[in-house]
């Protein structure tokens, strides 16, 4: 089958994206856009979920479930398995401290806290704006608080780096202290400013009324094709955001195929309509927050999120306990996360045996000390997937001797009890500030998603 995502679309889709998603919160936000624009309906937690098959998403903060119970054949019985497509909202960044003020040698500051696992050097010289999430009182004279966004896309921060005439080693090696040589520069002052103000004024509140907030810092050099045949994307938070796109395409292209009529020929997106009789998978896409710190929150992938929801779907279907136990039994999670690219400067670094290529395909992940959740069963419908959208297919194995990243993969695998597969897209710079990709593989990413969702049997 000839893949059916087109490759300019997707590596401009997967961009503005990107530069829609600042934060995990924004990232959630601009997922639920499109999801909606495709006919999902948003849910609160707080509510019932309906009885009747249809299109459906929430979000808890940064973290976002979206799934179809509606398919061209019928109503899915109470005990269908699932089919589950994982990545996560977050990336590594400088977050505002809740007391950021400070001032120091003529200059004004803001306190940061390094978030995740981030390569400092990158944070160095470049123009930073704001963005995440605030709570503030309720302005309608309720109890309570309420949340709202909050992007300042301007150049309000730069961390500035030492010159190298005050130190003279620093291109035979970069020591940065996140304490001491991250903090970044806001203002030209003796007194400290007053951030509360500030991100007040710009969430259009009373400094009175801002109670708290989830606020980071982001690169604002927009996403963009590099490169002598414009063949990569230059962007940031490509781990783990290509994932969220790729995710987000691959299920809303799997419904319209679930969903249509077997004589209306093909959907959208180009791929075949097969009116998939409701014995096929109830297609799931999961979007977690907090991975680069651990998973373990409200919404990340070690909590209850996703298997609670999951129960509710059958519970709505009018199933008990046996049958969500039924549907977990055959249900299948694909993890995905970014993969290392083999680097050019740095061959050495990895497994020889393994080669990944930029443009190359999907990466199918696996360690056998679980920190990919990959065995041979999930390994088998990942591959099936990957021919089944007509892409290429690659493999990652770590060095013996360097240690190997982890994902959602092996504790969504814990919590659920189901098969599970991590698998990737190739790329350089993981972590950096600015990450790279190849710009077609987010086309073959989406298709090979969008199969995995809609297995044909």
């Amino acid at each position: 089958m000839a893949l059916s995502f087109d490759t300019d679309s997707e590596a401009t889709g997967l961009c503005a994206f990107i530069d829609a998603s600042p934060s995990p919160f924004h990232a959630c936000a601009e997922a639920g856009r499109r999801l909606s624009a495709a006919g999902f309906r948003l849910l609160s937690e707080t509510d019932a979920f309906p009885a009747e098959g249809g299109r459906y998403y929430l979000v808890r903060g940064g973290s976002l479930i979206a799934w179809s119970s509606e398919s061209a054949g019928g109503p899915y019985p109470a005990a269908t398995p699932f089919r589950v497509v994982g990545a996560h909202t977050d990336s590594p960044n400088l977050r505002i401290k809740p007391q950021p003020d400070l001032a120091r040698a003529g200059w004004q500051l803001l306190g940061i806290e390094f978030y995740g696992g981030p390569l400092f050097n990158s944070w160095l010289d470049r123009d930073l704006g704001l963005s995440g999430r605030v709570a503030v009182r309720r302005g309608d004279g309720a109890a309570g608080v309420q949340t709202r966004l909050v992007t300042i896309n301007e150049p309000v921060l730069r961390v500035a780096q030492l010159a190298i005439h005050l130190d003279r080693g620093a291109n035979e090696g970069l020591a940065l202290n996140p304490q001491q040589h991250l903090t970044p520069l806001w203002g030209v002052s003796t007194e400290p400013g007053d951030f509360r103000e500030y991100l007040a004024a710009a969430a259009g509140v009373d400094p009175a009324d801002l109670l708290a907030w989830d606020v980071m810092t982001h690169d604002l050099q927009p996403s963009r094709r590099i490169g002598r045949d414009l063949d990569l994307i230059s962007a940031p938070r490509l781990d783990n955001l290509a994932t969220s796109y790729a995710g987000v395409r691959a299920l809303i292209d799997a419904v319209e195929a679930l969903t249509r009529p077997p004589s209306s020929g093909r959907s959208s997106s180009g791929r075949p309509s097969t009116g998939m009789p409701p014995s096929s998978p109830i297609p799931v896409l999961v979007l977690f927050d907090h991975e680069e710190v651990g998973s373990q929150s409200e919404r990340g992938a070690m909590s209850t999120l996703l298997p609670s929801v999951l129960e509710r779907i059958v519970i709505s279907a009018g199933g008990g306990r046996e049958d969500f136990h039924r549907a977990l039994a055959g249900t299948v999670v694909a993890s995905g996360d970014m993969a290392h690219a083999t680097h050019p400067n740095y061959p050495e670094k990895h497994e020889p045996q393994h080669h990944i290529a930029i443009n190359g395909g999907p990466v199918l992940k696996t360690n056998v000390k679980l920190r990919y959740a990959t065995d041979s069963v999930g390994a088998a419908a990942f591959i099936t997937a990957c021919d089944q959208a007509g892409v290429p297919m690659q493999h990652f194995v770590s060095r013996n001797d360097l240690p190997c990243g982890s994902t959602v993969g092996p504790m969504t695998a814990a919590l659920v009890g189901a098969t599970t597969v991590d698998f990737g897209a190739p790329m350089l710079s993981m972590h950096s500030a600015r990450e790279l990709c190849g710009a077609k593989d987010p086309a073959m990413y989406a298709g090979a998603l969008a199969a995995f969702l809609n297995p044909q049997t």
